[in-house]
């Protein structure tokens, strides 16, 4: 493993473990929790803020849905379509990142998580 391997996955594992840790103490302020685990990453890990959000956002998204079975096969995976593997039952579904987009991210009521400026 390389060096930035080896970096990515301890700071995946610090920020899982941070909003594990704090996660009771916000209920219903997730938009803060989200700006705690990003400044605990650019303190504690000397993360700049992009990578520390970013790691944020990854974690946020295991602690919310971390038994799901299914996952993100990147090297069937196209910087325009996303594939998705059910390994239940062997079936994989390629979803357009536009589509992604539109649903999950143009939304007004789903953008949320920000890091506030």
């Amino acid at each position: 493993m390389n060096a930035a391997n080896h970096y990515r996955e301890t700071l995946d594992a610090a920020a899982l473990g941070y909003l594990q840790r704090h996660q009771a103490k916000f209920l219903g302020d997730e938009q803060n929790l989200f700006n705690l685990g990003v400044a605990y990453l650019m303190a504690s890990h000397n993360a700049d803020k992009a990578m520390a959000e970013n790691t944020v956002s990854r974690a946020f998204g295991e602690l919310k849905h971390g038994g799901e079975r299914r996952y993100l096969c990147a090297s069937a995976s196209t910087g325009d379509t996303v594939v998705i593997v059910d390994p239940a039952s062997g079936i994989s579904h390629a979803v357009p990142v536009a589509l992604i987009c539109r649903l999950l991210l143009d939304h007004p009521e789903r953008q949320r998580l920000r890091a506030a400026t």
